[in-house]
């Protein structure tokens, strides 16, 4: 089988991860129950922010967000791992910038992600990554947002919507927590 992952929020935690940055850096203890309760992607509004403040802080705080010690969610590398030992073709799609896409590479590898070179794609707009996952003819793809799901629910793929505050209000196959391995296989066997 050929499988696409998004990164970000699919298969590791980034906004939590971001959020606790964000207390650190402005001296706030803004509990996760505000995060949990986000309907949004971005998280700069609990902490007061406008859009513009909150882009910023993004930027300024992108190198410590993507490279420090954010975690996979639970089951997450194993199951990449299963299916790579078993076989299966692994595709990482991201719409990270380009100047992070290598950095970004070389941290799943640490973190135990597999990851082959040649099925690795990143610095993408959404409408091109949807592209891509057509290009690639994947058997499945697993994203947080339902926006590239969408767009992609009518063609050959099967898509999993990995479960986030901000998609809840979205009806499509989901993925609450990465289960273990040997039962998503079977699956997405069916």
């Amino acid at each position: 089988m050929r499988l696409g992952f998004d990164i970000d929020d699919t298969l590791i935690n980034l906004r939590e991860h971001a959020f606790h940055i964000y207390n650190k850096k402005l001296g706030q203890e803004i509990g996760l129950e505000v995060f949990n309760a986000l309907t949004k992607v971005e998280i700069h509004e609990p902490f007061g922010m406008t859009a513009e403040e909150g882009s910023q802080m993004w930027k300024n705080s992108l190198e410590e967000v993507y490279y420090t010690n954010c975690p996979a969610f639970p089951g997450a590398v194993e199951l990449l791992q299963e299916l790579d030992r078993q076989g299966h073709e692994i595709f990482y799609i991201t719409a990270r910038f380009k100047e992070h896409g290598e950095r970004t590479k070389k941290w799943l590898l640490e973190h135990g992600f597999p990851v082959h070179d040649e099925r690795f794609f990143w610095g993408m707009k959404d409408h091109e990554k949807v592209n891509i996952i057509k290009q690639l003819h994947l058997d499945f793809y697993f994203d947080d947002k339902p926006e590239i799901l969408k767009t992609l629910s009518k063609d050959a793929v099967k898509v999993y919507l990995k479960d986030q505050s901000y998609n809840r209000d979205v009806n499509m196959p989901r993925i609450v927590n990465w289960p273990e391995y040997q039962a998503f296989i079977k699956q997405l066997e069916k």
